[in-house]
């Protein structure tokens, strides 16, 4: 009697030992089956596509400096009235109308008489400046000028100029078309790669466009807030897109 009593349990806890491997394998295969589908939902492919044109600057900046130092104010300033006329009047015979020509007010300093790091009150002399900017759209011409600086140097002007400054005024409009190639690019680099696995390229889930890189033509110079070349006419602007695709 004592025997029977102990098996009794015994089966009950195989059969229920029995049911909750049934009901974990059930419970394990939905949840496997939920897994697969949540991973196939969110299966994507980022890809980075690339677009770049050739373009020339047709705006040019060219700023120059016209400083002298004298023993007083007033000689200071007459000699860089004469430093400008002599500019001007180079920039008029090489084609610049020089009516359009922008000049700043003239800045006047003194420079200070120092013994052993201390002022003497003596001023030593004075300097003067004035600032004379030419804008066109005539950038061959203002090179070729810039090229020539120095004739007015030989006439005894003292004349500073860091160089033209090039700029590209239709880059709004450029912008929409690199960014259109750069997305095609990335479509197509997208179905060379899953093609190779028996894959295909869904939908565009997500874009986002990189910084706009404007180089010197031949130059690869790239910056995470873009680069923007000035000192060359002939120059190339590229950007990137960063896209995710959706697998099909």
């Amino acid at each position: 009697m004592s025997d029977q009593k102990r098996s009794v349990p015994t089966g009950v806890a195989l059969i229920v030992s029995s049911l909750l491997v049934a009901v974990s394998l059930v419970i394990g295969l939905i949840a496997v089956g939920h897994g697969f589908s949540v991973r196939g939902s969110d299966t994507g492919i980022t890809i980075t596509g690339e677009a770049s044109a050739a373009v020339s600057a047709n705006q040019v900046v060219w700023t120059l400096t016209a400083q002298e130092i004298a023993p007083t104010a007033r000689g200071a300033v007459l000699m860089v009235a004469a430093d400008v006329a002599s500019l001007s009047a180079y920039l008029k015979s090489g084609g610049i109308d020089v009516s359009k020509l922008v000049l700043s007010g003239v800045s006047t300093s003194n420079n200070e008489q120092y013994i052993n790091g201390n002022p003497t009150g003596k001023i030593l002399n004075y300097q003067a400046s004035r600032n004379i900017t030419v804008n066109s759209d005539n950038v061959y011409l203002i090179q070729k000028l810039s090229q020539g600086i120095g004739q007015v140097l030989e006439t005894g002007a003292n004349i500073e100029s860091s160089g033209p400054q090039y700029y590209v005024s239709t880059l709004q409009k450029l912008r929409p078309r690199l960014i259109a190639a750069a997305v095609r690019d990335a479509k197509s680099r997208a179905i060379a790669l899953t093609s190779a696995t028996g894959g295909s390229v869904g939908s565009v889930r997500s874009a986002k466009s990189g910084p706009f890189q404007v180089n010197a033509a031949g130059s690869v110079e790239v910056s995470s807030g873009g680069v923007y070349d000035t000192t060359t006419i002939r120059k190339t602007v590229s950007t990137t897109v960063t896209v995710v695709f959706n697998l099909g």
